[in-house]
C-alpha cells in the first residue's frame, strides 16, 4: 500500500532553519564537546520518559516565551499555565448577591480568602460575560488531582463576569510550594544549586470572543519567594496586596486583555 504523501508545512521548516541557524552559534559560543552533548540527551530522553518534560518547559523555558513575546505589548501580562492545568473544571453558578465559591472542601484549611477583579480590553471596552477559569493549591501545598488526596475538581472552576466585567470569587489563601524534585528536573536544579520554590498564586485564564486567551497567574506582596521564584513567572502588574479583614482576606486586580 503506497504511503500518502507528506505536505510540506514552510513554517515548520522556516522555524527549523532558524533553530538549526541559532543552535550553531549557541555550539560555538558554549564550547561543548561530544561528551557533554550525550550527557544532555540522555538527560533529555529522561525527561520525556518520566513525563517531566512538561514541567521543566513550564518552568525554566515559557517564562521566556512569554515575555519575548508580551513584554512591550500593552495589556495584563500572561505568565505560566503550569503544569497543573486540568480540563473540565466545573461551573460555579451565581447566587444573586453572594460571592462566588470556587469548588472546596466542607472543612478547607486555610485563610478564607475574597479575590476581587475586573475584565476589559485594551480598546477601552467592558468585557462582560468573559469565561473565567481559576485553580490553585490547597493549605498542604498540593494541587488536586496531582498527588493529592482532595477531590479531582477541589479549588478549581470557572465562572463568568457580570455586565460590569466584575467578578468576586471566595477560595483560601494559595501557599507557597516547592516543584517536584524527585526526578531529571531536581538533578537539573541540583547541578544550578537552585531552589525549587514557587512563591503562592492564583492561576486565572480568560476567554472572551475577539480577544486573545489570557493565561495569566496572581501573586501576593511579601511572599518571600517572589524575588527567587524558581519559574521566574512573577510580573509587576500580576502583584497583589492580601488585605487583613479578620476573619478572612481580601484581594483584587484588574485584567486588560488584547483583541485577537
Amino acid at each position: 500500500m503506497q504511503k500518502e504523501a507528506v505536505k510540506k508545512n514552510e513554517r515548520v521548516e522556516e522555524v527549523f532553519n532558524l533553530f538549526i541557524k541559532h543552535i550553531q552559534a549557541f555550539l560555538q559560543e558554549a564550547k561543548l564537546n561530544h561528551e557533554e552533548y550525550t550527557n544532555f540527551v540522555k538527560w533529555a530522553d529522561r525527561l520525556g520518559r518520566t513525563g517531566e518534560l512538561p514541567l521543566y518547559a513550564d518552568v525554566f523555558l515559557e517564562t521566556h516565551v512569554l515575555q519575548a513575546m508580551y513584554t512591550d505589548k500593552p495589556g495584563t501580562q500572561p505568565s505560566l499555565l503550569g503544569p497543573y492545568f486540568i480540563e473540565g473544571s466545573p461551573l460555579i453558578e451565581q447566587v444573586h448577591g453572594q460571592p462566588l465559591v470556587l469548588t472546596q472542601r466542607a472543612d478547607e484549611a486555610g485563610e478564607v480568602l475574597y479575590f476581587k477583579g475586573n475584565v476589559s480590553g485594551t480598546d477601552g471596552r467592558i468585557l462582560a460575560n468573559t469565561k473565567v477559569e481559576m485553580w490553585h493549591n490547597d493549605h498542604s501545598a498540593t494541587y488536586s488531582a496531582f498527588d493529592s488526596d482532595a477531590p479531582k475538581y477541589n479549588l478549581r472552576g470557572h465562572f463568568y463576569t457580570d455586565e460590569n466585567g466584575d467578578f468576586l470569587v471566595k477560595t483560601i489563601v494559595p501557599v507557597p510550594y516547592p516543584i517536584p524534585t524527585d526526578g531529571p528536573t531536581g538533578e537539573f536544579l541540583n547541578y544550578m544549586e537552585q531552589h525549587p520554590m514557587r512563591p503562592a498564586h492564583l492561576h486565572i485564564m480568560f476567554e472572551a470572543e475577539g480577544y486573545e486567551t489570557l493565561i495569566t497567574q496572581v501573586f501576593f506582596e511579601g511572599d518571600e519567594w517572589l524575588e527567587t521564584d524558581v519559574a521566574e513567572g512573577v510580573r509587576e502588574d500580576l502583584m497583589t496586596k492580601l488585605v487583613d479583614k479578620g476573619d478572612h482576606k481580601e484581594a483584587s486586580l484588574n485584567f486588560v486583555m488584547r483583541p485577537e
